[in-house]
């Protein structure tokens, strides 16, 4: 958890030396939960609605049930909680605000419990007896607000998560291109069940709540671009949406399902993106013939990392498959058999100093068996791999 009272000690440090206002708020766990909304467009929101809850730099909740269990078991006790932070902000309407600058997570899992969303230990808030329910709604949040410029504001996110529960790269990067255009990217590629899930999850890698498939949407078509993902997000930072990169998301998932129409486990995580960048516009991919090779290749015992059957289908690049190798044992028959000498050259040479080699080759349909094995010096072996 933050080392919360060197981080205030900096905070008030600062403000000595700029304009940052920090003071403490009285407010109870009821009035935070009043007029408590959470709705994937709108936003979330309570204390009346001047408090959002989820600001466009926040990430998605992401605590597990116990965890978000135990904050709930905390406040029943009488315990006290970590420091929760919030942001003075001006309202669209011109009226004063707050934004949940740390302390979500918790924010979140005291609202849910009282609007009756889960119950813990059995109990659902509205089966407590009426002095428990009083009791939490009660409880005296530990609550500083701070007030400043968007740069600081940010800032001090940075410095209060620091040594708090580590972000993920691209929830940092939020922080930073926070603006319309990340707020809606969010929208497709950052919630439970969002559309990129619904659409990709068999080939997207980790998850959407901690920006894993917002970060891969990115990455690709800031690759097809020619630039970096921080590079990409501030040029788009202000854009009043994000449906050109939702639209190019949607080419590559469907180029992808049409020339491989069969899903398998093996494409999860496959970089395709960038595979649609360099290869979309081909015209001699026969998805029937491709499916075919690719059913040879994930029988093939011989090809050790199948999920690179699809890259190497599109390029070429035996590597891709990490073709199996000779073990000792064959190797080491190969080499008495050879009298110690390289099969190219005629040259002895220490058994650590040679490679196994398949006679035929593997793309030549040669197997990885003893009969198929030879010795080659390491120049033999490199002339012989440059010629292939």
């Amino acid at each position: 958890m933050p080392a919360y009272s060197s981080v205030i000690s900096n905070l008030k440090r600062e403000q000595n030396n700029d304009t940052m206002k920090i003071e403490e708020l009285k407010v109870t766990v009821g009035e935070v939960c009043e007029g408590y909304a959470n709705d994937a467009e709108e936003g979330v929101s309570g204390y009346g609605g001047a408090l959002d809850i989820r600001p466009p730099y926040q990430r998605e909740f992401v605590y597990k049930d116990a965890q978000r269990d135990e904050v709930i078991r905390t406040v029943k006790k009488g315990l006290p909680l970590n420091v929760i932070y919030w942001c003075r902000v001006k309202k669209e309407d011109g009226s004063a605000g707050y934004e949940v600058m740390d302390g979500q997570q918790r924010t979140l899992s005291l609202c849910e419990y009282v609007r009756g969303s889960f119950a813990v230990d059995g109990l659902f808030f509205h089966n407590l007896p009426r002095d428990k329910q009083r009791e939490i709604l009660g409880y005296k949040l530990f609550v500083y607000t701070c007030d400043g410029t968007e740069s600081e504001k940010l800032e001090w996110f940075r410095i209060i998560n620091i040594a708090g529960e580590e972000l993920s790269d691209q929830e940092l990067r939020n922080a930073v291109y926070a603006g319309s255009w990340t707020a809606d990217a969010k929208r497709y590629f950052s919630r439970t069940g969002c559309p990129a899930a619904r659409m990709a999850g068999d080939y997207l890698k980790g998850e959407s709540i901690r920006q894993h498939y917002l970060e891969t949407a990115i990455l690709w078509a800031a690759s097809a671009q020619g630039k970096s993902i921080e590079e990409y997000m501030a040029e788009h930072q202000n854009d009043p949406s994000a449906v050109a990169l939702w639209t190019y998301f949607r080419s590559v998932i469907d180029w992808v399902q049409a020339i491989f129409p069969k899903k398998r486990k093996e494409m999860k995580g496959l970089p395709w993106g960038l595979m649609y960048n360099e290869h979309g516009t081909r015209t001699d991919l026969d998805p029937q013939k491709l499916e075919e090779q690719v059913g040879r290749l994930m029988g093939d015992e011989d090809v050790t990392r199948k999920s690179g059957i699809y890259e190497y289908l599109l390029t070429g690049d035996e590597r891709k498959l990490s073709i199996r190798t000779f073990d000792r044992r064959d190797a080491l028959a190969a080499y008495e058999r050879q009298k110690h000498r390289c099969t190219i050259c005629n040259k002895e040479f220490p058994f650590g100093e040679m490679h196994a080699d398949h006679i035929t080759p593997w793309s030549k349909g040669g197997r990885t068996t003893p009969e198929n094995c030879q010795m080659l010096c390491r120049d033999c072996n490199l002339r012989k791999g440059a010629q292939a």
